[in-house]
């Protein structure tokens, strides 16, 4: 428990700064019409791959003893990759209605 709240203490200001980045892109988003949703997700999909380059350069340079940045680094692989392939499977799909519909 000492190691959590040591951490908590030295890591403050970024937790506020997690924090308050959570509820502004709650803000945002939310006032976005849904009209918008689709394009705006294909658009992430940039956002998703720093995710995922980010988790597996944290997975290389971590420790093998230090479980916590591990699984951390594992959780953010899993996510970022669901959602990148989701976001380009619904990027296809969109664009999918925008070609001509081929006569018979």
């Amino acid at each position: 428990m000492e190691a959590i709240i040591s951490f908590i203490e030295q890591n403050i200001e970024i937790i506020y700064l997690l924090t308050f980045a959570i509820f502004l892109g709650f803000e945002v988003i939310s006032k976005i019409p849904t009209v918008l949703h689709t394009p705006l997700m294909s658009g992430s999909n940039a956002i998703s791959g720093v995710v995922l380059i980010g988790a597996i350069l944290l997975i290389r340079v971590t420790e093998p003893t230090n479980y916590f940045a591990l699984i951390l680094a594992t959780v953010g692989i899993v996510l970022g990759t669901i959602n990148l392939v989701g976001g380009f499977a619904v990027t296809g799909r969109m664009l999918e209605m925008f070609n001509k519909k081929k006569k018979k």
